[in-house]
């Protein structure tokens, strides 16, 4: 037994100090002063001045704080277990996907045109997958039309979008700028604005439409005839 560490946590409880306070000053455990005090019986004025401490500005911020950084913790834990269970995409799986982003995003006109536009570049990247890699789209049948804000450089968006696709920027069609009218924190998330591919095939279009349209039933199947 710390004799020593005792005797000097029942003299600090009887001062008025709280576990908490006592255990990091001697540098024990909480356990171990908790059962060395449990005897010392603190009077009316210590309890009050203990509540009033539990309460302070800077107790509830410390708490708050405590409690922020072990949810962000807990929420970073359960992320990259998740990240780590996504297996290696295959071709069946890129197609899968490729056709419900399409299905989600991609224009429907009856143009014959495929057209897909979005912010985010992971989502063009793997879009640009499904047409090279499952659609096999020739190169040259690639155009980009990038639209983004008047307090951003053009350039800069359509040398981005240009890594983002693999699409030269000689098929770039003349890029659109917005006024920048919209909130700074809009215009800010979109530091490259947005960028629309666009596929000049038509029986590329009318092969994903079909997939698409093959694949209604698949999940209409699961839905109560109720809510048809």
């Amino acid at each position: 037994m710390k004799v020593e560490e005792k005797t000097r946590a029942i003299a600090l409880r009887k001062l008025g100090m709280s576990i908490s306070e006592i255990a990091a000053q001697l540098r024990v455990s909480k356990g171990g002063v908790s059962f060395w005090v449990r005897d010392i019986l603190l009077t009316r004025k210590q309890k009050q001045l203990l509540t009033a401490k539990g309460f302070s500005v800077s107790a509830i911020e410390k708490r708050r704080i405590t409690r922020i950084t072990k949810t962000k913790q807990k929420h970073l834990g359960t992320f990259e277990k998740a990240k780590n269970e996504v297996p290696t995409l295959t071709k069946q799986d890129l197609w899968l996907l490729g056709v419900s982003l399409y299905w989600g995003e991609g224009s429907k006109s009856s143009k014959g045109n495929m057209s897909i536009a979005n912010s985010d570049p992971a989502v063009i990247a793997i879009i640009m997958r499904f047409f090279r890699e499952v659609m096999e789209v020739p190169e040259e049948k690639f155009h980009c039309h990038v639209h983004t804000f008047s307090h951003t450089n053009a350039k800069t968006s359509e040398i981005y979008w240009s890594g983002i696709t693999n699409i030269p920027l000689r098929q770039f069609y003349k890029t659109y700028t917005k006024p920048s009218s919209a909130s700074k924190g809009k215009k800010y998330s979109l530091p490259h604005g947005t960028v629309a591919v666009y596929v000049s095939d038509t029986e590329k279009f009318w092969t994903i439409m079909g997939w698409i349209e093959g694949l209604k039933p698949t999940t209409m199947c699961a839905v109560p005839k109720r809510l048809l």
